[in-house]
């Protein structure tokens, strides 16, 4: 048993390198950027759980799927980061970051997908500070389109690196559709999962069985100009901020620069 352990923990590693080199090395050609401010409004609508209502800075990279004829066909790759001026004088009190990958050696547009995310907290006392463990991700990925709205449907195998690693299936749905002309946009993702509860820590020893997480940030935008848009995203957490079973709905209002 403990050999098969070894082993076990020696081919997670192997995976967790493998994504990173994929996704970082890759080539990435031209895509569309943006950089959005947004005031989070979680205090104003949910005051009991939130101390106060914070900007958040986000940056996104999105390259659409390659439909060239090399012998490895890029799809769609995304990079975003967010960080949340939570702390102290408005500081960055939160920081996020996710890297993905599609790609196929084949005819078919179902596309393999690898990914890592991760970040860390800062609070006020230090002490609780925390780190948004290091997330593992390889499955497949199907993009598509339903009438005129663009989607990619993605179901991966999911590695948590916590002290007593969670191992799992993470679904996700990206969605985009133009509107008015493409005077607007309505666009975002939401994701499903499910976690160990016991992550290997004092706060979480004792604890048997899986949690479920749902997670989604549908967001609309009205293009000003070509460069310039104001919209809004709603939040959406289920077990992701809290472990109460409610179901958290946090509005922003937003500024989007295309660079």
């Amino acid at each position: 048993m403990r050999l098969e352990g070894i082993l076990d923990e020696q081919n997670f590693q192997v995976m967790k390198y493998l994504v990173l080199f994929i996704t970082l090395i890759f080539p990435i050609c031209a895509g569309a950027q943006s950089l959005q401010l947004h005031y989070d409004l979680r205090h104003t609508v949910d005051p009991s759980r939130n101390s106060k209502n914070f900007p958040t800075l986000y940056f996104e990279y999105f390259k659409t799927p390659d439909s060239g004829k090399s012998f490895i066909k890029f799809g769609s790759f995304l990079f975003k980061s967010e960080a949340d001026l939570t702390g102290t004088n408005d500081n960055i009190g939160k920081y996020y970051m996710q890297v993905s990958q599609d790609f196929r050696f084949w005819q078919p547009k179902i596309f393999l997908s690898l990914q890592y995310s991760g970040g860390l907290g800062v609070t006020n006392p230090a002490q609780y500070s925390y780190y948004i463990a290091n997330t593992y991700d390889a499955g497949i990925s199907y993009p598509f389109r339903w009438g005129s709205a663009y989607m990619s449907s993605v179901l991966d195998f999911k590695y948590v690196a916590y002290n007593k690693p969670s191992r799992d299936f993470l679904y996700t749905l990206y969605f985009y559709k133009g509107l008015w002309n493409y005077k607007a946009e309505f666009q975002g993702d939401f994701s499903l999962w499910t976690e160990n509860r016991d992550h290997g820590d004092a706060a979480t020893e004792g604890m048997t069985g899986k949690r479920f997480f749902f997670f989604a940030e549908p967001q609309f935008w009205y293009n000003i100009s070509k460069k310039f848009s104001a919209g809004t995203k709603l939040n959406l957490y289920y077990h992701v901020n809290i472990s109460d079973d409610v179901l958290q709905a946090y509005p922003t209002i937003g500024l989007r620069l295309k660079l």
